[in-house]
């Protein structure tokens, strides 16, 4: 099997594992995702455990500050919450470790209907275009 399947597989693993599995997301203005912008995209924090949300704090010098998040399944996120948004939007699991992980907005990720599109209108797909 080629590199880049089984780049694809373990990707998919770690997706589905993500889907089901609580992750802890930080709020701001009571009720709001913590989300940080690029390339176009909000990516939406999200956290493994309470270590790794304190590494992401004091990684952005910011350790003192209490973070109120929520726990919710990483399905819900991907689902609800970015949809929700109404901009292209995906997620960053773990943000700054070596294990971080992002969901990118494209089908088969979150909700076809708010993927990201192609210049022909065509909703990217995890791996390309539809």
């Amino acid at each position: 099997m080629s590199a880049v399947g089984v780049g694809h597989r373990e990707f998919s693993t770690r997706l589905a594992e993500f889907r089901r599995t609580a992750v802890l997301v930080p709020l701001v203005d009571g009720d709001s995702p913590w989300a940080a912008c690029w390339g176009g995209v909000r990516w939406i924090c999200a956290f493994s455990d309470e270590a790794a949300l304190a590494r992401f704090g004091h990684a952005r010098r910011e350790a003192d500050r209490e973070w109120t998040y929520c726990r919710m399944p990483g399905a819900r996120l991907l689902d609800v919450v970015v949809p929700a948004l109404g901009a292209p939007a995906g997620v960053a699991l773990d943000a700054g470790s070596e294990d971080g992980t992002l969901f990118p907005p494209v089908a088969g990720i979150v909700p076809e209907r708010v993927a990201v599109v192609d210049g022909q209108g065509r909703a990217m797909r995890d791996g390309g275009a539809a």
